[in-house]
């Protein structure tokens, strides 16, 4: 089974569950930890507690995170850097990032007259490939190191 980012974890739930039952607590209701959880479980489709928590993960992996080495290409060079910046999309499916690379790229597309970039931000998929595109290809390509 394969999992994107707005799939939820099992962690996810119960923490929801934990939510469930701290408004209900405030409304006077007393709610177990476990009717918490099927109730949970339920609204995202599952049969019961035990069926969500077969199927779903743990938790999610995800796939760039703030302080992770990464390598690609920018503007078809090549470049090695940290994540000095990274924040979900409303979409669950892209990334704004901002890379501060090891060493400055050259951003000028004939070399005669050279424009170095230290940093830069980008919008990038859940597999590191920006949408805006050159004629070389994709503005970024990252990878984890």
């Amino acid at each position: 089974m394969s999992f994107s980012l707005d799939t939820p974890s099992a962690q996810t739930l119960k923490s929801e569950a934990k939510s469930l039952r701290e408004e209900r607590a405030k409304a006077g209701e007393n709610l177990t930890h476990g009717a918490a959880l099927e109730a949970v479980a339920k609204s995202h489709g599952f049969r019961d507690w035990n069926t969500a928590r077969a199927t779903l993960p743990e938790r999610i992996a995800v796939p760039f995170q703030l302080g992770m080495r990464v390598k690609g290409l920018y503007l078809g060079q090549p470049f090695k850097g940290v994540l000095i910046a990274v924040s979900v999309m409303v979409d669950m499916q892209h990334y704004k990032i901002t890379v501060k690379f090891d060493e400055p790229v050259n951003v000028s597309p004939g070399f005669t007259f050279p424009h170095f970039r230290q940093r830069v931000n980008a919008t990038i998929n859940v597999n590191g490939i920006t949408p805006s595109m050159n004629s070389s290809g994709p503005h970024m390509i990252v990878e984890r190191e």
